[in-house]
């Protein structure tokens, strides 16, 4: 018979559960559209309709690889959020911010 998660992970040393937490925060940092779409519990057919697209767009543009900022934009924020460029140097990062949107207001 299976065990539920939360059982396992009461097994777990106290190390060993913050370890865990610690991977999990960083795989969720860091993920492709398609993941993050997901976790925001989001279908492909309910962004398209966010977009005023239709739904094959939506698995092109997740395939990608190469776009343009103002598309990956509308995307992200499209699901709930803004995006932001940040450009990191061995001494720190640096936030862009002159890329504007349609209205002309500036979006980091």
């Amino acid at each position: 018979m299976a065990k539920k998660f939360s059982e396992l992970r009461q097994q777990m040393s106290p190390e060993a559960q913050a370890r865990a937490e610690v991977q999990a925060q960083a795989m969720l940092a860091e993920m492709p559209l398609n993941e993050l779409r997901q976790a925001r519990g989001l279908s492909q057919k309910m962004l398209a309709d966010v977009l005023r697209v239709q739904q094959p767009s939506i698995a092109k543009m997740e395939r990608r690889t190469d776009m343009y900022l103002s598309t990956l934009r509308s995307h992200i924020e499209a699901m709930g959020g803004q995006l932001e460029i940040v450009a990191r140097f061995p001494d720190g990062a640096v936030k862009i911010n002159n890329f504007a949107d349609l209205s002309g207001k500036a979006v980091a």
